[in-house]
């Protein structure tokens, strides 16, 4: 009876160290597009950025290209709980997408996704840490530049899915990286000039503020 017992209490004391977490992203924007997102829940002694530091490979290729799968190794490498493009591609401006995931006690939650258009904007939330208690939580996520590249807003310089439609022959907004380490982004100036001025990016379309997301975390 009483290694009954013992085994009824450590069972408990495990559920109660263990949650189940709901995560919603909401694109925010009006015309900025999320590439494939990675969501993670991982210990608090390990992150995915962090803001006054040089960008790692794995955020420059996200923050670049949307390539999430060095950051997804990344994470498995320090034990996390992934979940790799809830939205199934495209995230659209307005829309949302969730996902659900395992923590443990002290389990903190980090997301990345980049933004589109942009050089090396990403959406980005950074070691929040899970609440213990049950409930509904909000968080505004801000979008970060990751400190790889020029923000020349030039076509050339950026992806260029099908479902952006960029000006050409900008002469460019930036030519230098002002800023070489992560920090959160001025957002795109853009112009609305489709055949010259500064930007390739159009201003009526492609400039945002933050946050860029609105994600609700709900812990059962």
């Amino acid at each position: 009876m009483k290694t009954l017992l013992l085994s009824l209490a450590m069972g408990a004391a495990f559920s109660a160290h263990a949650a189940t977490v709901d995560v919603t992203i909401t694109n925010a924007t009006d015309g900025i597009y999320f590439t494939p997102l990675l969501v993670a829940t991982h210990a608090s002694d390990h992150y995915l950025f962090r803001t006054g530091e040089a960008a790692s490979a794995e955020i420059e290729a996200m923050a670049e290209g949307g390539d999430i799968s060095g950051l997804s190794a990344l994470a498995s490498g320090i034990g996390a709980e992934i979940s790799e493009n809830p939205a199934g591609g495209i995230l659209n401006p307005g829309d949302s997408a969730t996902t659900t995931l395992s923590a443990k006690h002290g389990d903190v939650l980090s997301v990345t996704a980049m933004l589109l258009p942009s050089n090396d904007a990403f959406i980005g939330v950074d070691s929040w840490k899970i609440p213990k208690k049950k409930g509904t939580y909000r968080i505004e996520a801000n979008g970060y530049d990751a400190g790889t590249e020029a923000n020349d807003e030039l076509a050339g310089s950026v992806p260029t899915p099908p479902f952006i439609t960029f000006g050409q022959g900008g002469t460019g907004v930036d030519t230098d990286v002002a800023n070489d380490k992560v920090h959160i982004h001025p957002g795109n100036l853009g112009d609305t000039d489709p055949n010259g001025g500064l930007s390739d990016f159009d201003s009526t379309k492609h400039r945002w503020l933050n946050p860029v997301a609105i994600i609700t975390v709900t812990v059962y």
